[in-house]
């Protein structure tokens, strides 16, 4: 993996959030199976859970709206 000067990994390389181990990692840390991502920065991927939070909810939400369909 190549870091930008800014200690940022490249763009194609991105950032995930680990669900093993509740970290935010570089590209290629973890099995995918156990990643979020990617984002494009470090502080997005240390927002994942709450995103997965949001999407869960607006989902539960929209299922209640349409008594589960569709």
């Amino acid at each position: 993996m190549r870091w930008t000067r800014k200690g940022e990994p490249e763009a194609d390389d991105g950032w995930y959030y680990c669900v093993k181990h509740g970290t935010v990692e570089p590209a290629g840390a973890c099995a995918a199976k156990d990643r979020l991502g990617p984002y494009a920065t470090r502080e997005e991927a240390e927002h994942a859970l709450d995103r997965v939070k949001e999407r869960n909810e607006a989902w539960r939400q929209a299922d209640e709206d349409t008594g589960g369909e569709g």
